[in-house]
């Protein structure tokens, strides 16, 4: 680890003058550091801002500050009751001591886990841009089918954000040039040629809440992580499914992917596959298909399409169940 300047702030307005990188729980960040893939000059800690509080909206729907540990928004009432999909998504994360670090604000700006990413004896274009990228002809196995580059084929770790691209969540953030609302969908950047930038995040600028719509009556949402055992462990492919039904068919139907993409991957295409149609097992199939429908799998990681197919149809047909019983 790398000498660095340590600064604790209590404003907002502070951490955005301290032009430094942001410390909250450190699941990540202090990781990075002890392996010398992130030095950085100056240190933020950001634990005392009052962000840390899970609030009902006024007009519908929540808002979540940066603070708010993972264990806490998994466990909230109002999130496990209207929003299971993130209480699940939440849930099937690392372990409980890390939920119980882990914030809100660094669980979407986790970094990957891509073993050569952690590793700086090997080339890196997300480390190091025009270094190159090991995973092309590395062990590939864990990496993106979705959303990759010749540069870049690292998956993004997170379930949490996976759960609130399919709640259609909006960041909000506060920066030099002030304050933004982002939404999910547009905050995270394909690797393309710069796989270093993963978000639309400026220098200094610092998330402070995040706020989720209110569900329209009648939703159901469900998460499913597939992985290789059944804790500790990052997806291999996940689901996250918000729906609306009228009778048998569904009348509103939200998708993201985990595990699979180099960003929590939204689906519009497997939604419009299935809006206004039956809920029944081969229409779950063909929106699965035209989800993965632009899948590049690498030597590796193939099993990864029908892996994600799978996990998307058994959780449309769990929470179309769901419905039904309902």
């Amino acid at each position: 680890m790398q000498e660095f300047r340590y600064r604790q702030v209590r404003t907002v307005e502070s951490a955005v003058r301290a032009n430094g990188t942001y410390l909250a729980g450190g699941t990540t960040l202090v990781d990075l550091m002890k392996l010398n893939v992130l030095q950085p000059a100056t240190v933020v800690d950001v634990n005392p801002l009052p962000l840390a509080q899970v609030e009902a909206l006024p007009g519908g729907g929540l808002q979540i500050g940066a603070m708010v540990r993972n264990s806490d928004l998994a466990n909230h009432p109002t999130v496990k009751q209207e929003y299971p999909v993130l209480s699940e998504a939440l849930l099937s994360g690392a372990s409980p001591q890390l939920r119980n670090m882990a914030t809100t604000g660094g669980n979407l700006l986790q970094k990957t886990r891509c073993s050569y990413y952690r590793d700086t004896n090997y080339a890196c274009n997300k480390r190091e841009q025009g270094s190159g990228c090991s995973a092309m002809d590395g062990y590939n196995r864990m990496h993106a089918v979705l959303g990759g580059s010749a540069d870049c084929v690292a998956t993004h770790p997170s379930d949490m954000a996976v759960a609130m691209m399919a709640l259609e969540a909006t960041v909000h953030t506060e920066g030099p040039n002030g304050v933004r609302a982002i939404a999910l969908r547009d905050f995270y950047v394909l690797p393309g040629t710069s796989p270093s930038i993963e978000t639309v995040l400026q220098p200094g600028e610092l998330i402070t809440h995040v706020t989720l719509p209110a569900p329209p009556h009648g939703t159901r949402s469900h998460y499913l992580k597939l992985r290789d055992r059944a804790q500790y462990e990052f997806a291999l492919a996940s689901a996250a499914v918000v729906v609306q039904m009228h009778g048998k068919h569904l009348a509103r139907v939200r998708i993201a992917l985990g595990g699979v993409g180099t960003r929590p991957w939204r689906s519009p295409e497997a939604e419009r596959a299935l809006e206004g149609r039956e809920a029944t097992a081969g229409n779950f199939q063909k929106a699965a298909a035209a989800a993965m429908a632009g899948a590049k799998p690498l030597k590796y990681n193939a099993f990864k399409i029908e892996l994600a197919k799978m996990a998307l149809v058994r959780a449309l047909e769990t929470v179309t169940q769901m419905e039904h019983a309902g």
